[in-house]
């Protein structure tokens, strides 16, 4: 018979503790720690295991890959590293209205398999209604079920035999083996590895939506992303049109790739060439703008850098960016008046990323500066110029991964100049597109202006 035992789990990062305590020594968050009462079983029996295992050398292994669902969406099959894997468990979590059950609720619209959609948190008919404005051709083999009982959507699932599940969302899921409320800690955590249990011994993939935290951070125990295999995060500024699909973790492929779709009224568009779409088509030249080609995994892509220097007004001067790490851009107006000379030390600073992207390349550096540069002298920048090079402490410019990826791209966008690092090893073969090799600020700043 099961033996029922209290603890005390923090409810911001899951950890679990014998008796109540003020603050959570993990996290150092306050009055976080909730009682609840867990289940602790006698059978010590191996999730996932029907055969008996023994003990193999790792050269004997047979290897095979592994088998992939093609999804209606080659950002997201980018994203996941080339489609979803047959058994594997996916979370994905976001902003609330960011997009996260649109993008599943396309997903199991246009795939011509059999779905299983479980919602926790909307009615049939306003999923319906909602399916009805994304698209007029809908899956026949789509099926609907409106429930939280963990218990009543794993017996469902194996009655209906999906190609695929999705489960929107995890938080709102109750097992009655758990006596606490939906979303706390320990009902995450028995939900979660039940259905991955059901996930591995089925075959069959899983998708789970997960809600976040104010700080950003997926709501419940840090062991579900520990669980599951992938870990997608769909971010992006709610006032911009631009939705980002990044993967924090990923057991079958590369966590470096990124995925873009754009928010309109029929739900998410995929963005072929986001270049081109986020690059401002200037009709008269203006200081501060300068175009960088930063790369998302193997995907290059061109951003807008616009920056805007003028004399402090109050005694302190600002440093504002959006889309850029405000500490990085610190770093470079220090380089800036230090090494070259620039005195912007009495100025404010506001540096924008347009589109509402977010990124941490290095390769940016330049662009970056470029702009400050330009803003502060009031001197435009030629529209046929990008740049692509990391800067410093000590003013040289660096060399930056992949610049012949990023050289292409430029050329094909029909850019007529590219500056990068002259340590860079800039393959032979001749390009449409002029490559001026640059080594430290001073001279990055005359051949520019």
């Amino acid at each position: 018979m099961a033996k029922l035992k209290t603890a005390y789990f923090c409810q911001n990062c899951g950890t679990q503790y014998s008796q109540w305590m003020g603050q959570c020594k993990n996290c150092g968050e306050w009055n976080t720690l909730v009682e609840e009462v867990v289940e602790k079983t006698s059978s010590k029996t191996p999730p996932f295991s029907k055969t008996k295992q023994h003990v193999i050398n790792i050269i004997e292994v047979e290897t095979s890959e592994e088998p992939r669902i093609k999804t209606p969406s080659e950002e997201l099959n980018r994203v996941l590293g080339g489609g979803i894997v047959l058994g594997s468990v996916t979370l994905i979590g976001g902003e609330p209205g960011i997009g996260k059950s649109t993008l599943l609720l396309q997903l199991a619209l246009k795939m011509k398999k059999k779905i299983f959609y479980v919602s926790g948190e909307e009615s049939a008919s306003q999923i319906k209604m909602r399916a009805d404005r994304l698209t007029d051709v809908q899956n026949p083999n789509c099926f609907l079920f409106t429930e939280t009982s963990l218990e009543k959507i794993l017996h469902e699932a194996k009655k209906l035999e999906p190609d695929f599940m999705i489960i929107d969302s995890i938080q709102t899921l109750q097992s009655q083996l758990i006596e606490s409320s939906p979303g706390t800690v320990s009902q995450i955590r028995e939900c979660s590895n039940e259905i991955i249990k059901y996930a591995k011994e089925n075959n069959t993939p899983v998708f789970l939506v997960g809600h976040i935290t104010k700080d950003g951070q997926i709501a419940g125990p840090k062991v579900l992303e520990h669980m599951v295999d992938v870990v997608l995060n769909f971010d992006g500024d709610r006032n911009h049109l631009f939705r980002l699909l990044r993967a924090n973790k990923n057991r079958f492929g590369s966590t470096a790739e990124i995925g873009i779709y754009e928010m309109v009224s029929q739900g998410l568009k995929e963005i072929k060439n986001p270049s081109e779409i986020l690059i401002t088509k200037k009709f008269e030249e203006l200081s501060g703008n300068s175009v960088a080609v930063t790369l998302e995994g193997n995907r290059p892509m061109l951003l807008e850098i616009q920056a805007l220097v003028s004399t402090a007004v109050y005694g302190t001067p600002q440093r504002s960016s959006t889309g850029f790490d405000a500490k990085r851009l610190n770093m470079l107006l220090a380089v800036l008046e230090k090494r070259a000379g620039f005195q912007l030390g009495a100025k404010d600073v506001f540096l924008n990323i347009t589109g509402g992207i977010k990124t941490d390349d290095p390769a940016l550096d330049l662009a970056v500066v470029a702009s400050i540069l330009s803003s502060n002298e009031d001197i435009a920048i030629s529209e046929h110029f990008c740049f692509a090079g990391e800067i410093g402490l000590s003013g040289e410019i660096r060399p930056i991964a992949q610049v012949e990826q990023r050289i292409t791209e430029a050329e094909k966008l029909g850019y007529e100049k590219i500056f990068v690092s002259n340590l860079n090893k800039i393959p032979k073969r001749k390009f449409g597109i002029k490559i001026e090799e640059v080594s430290k600020i001073e001279d990055f700043h005359e051949r520019i202006f």
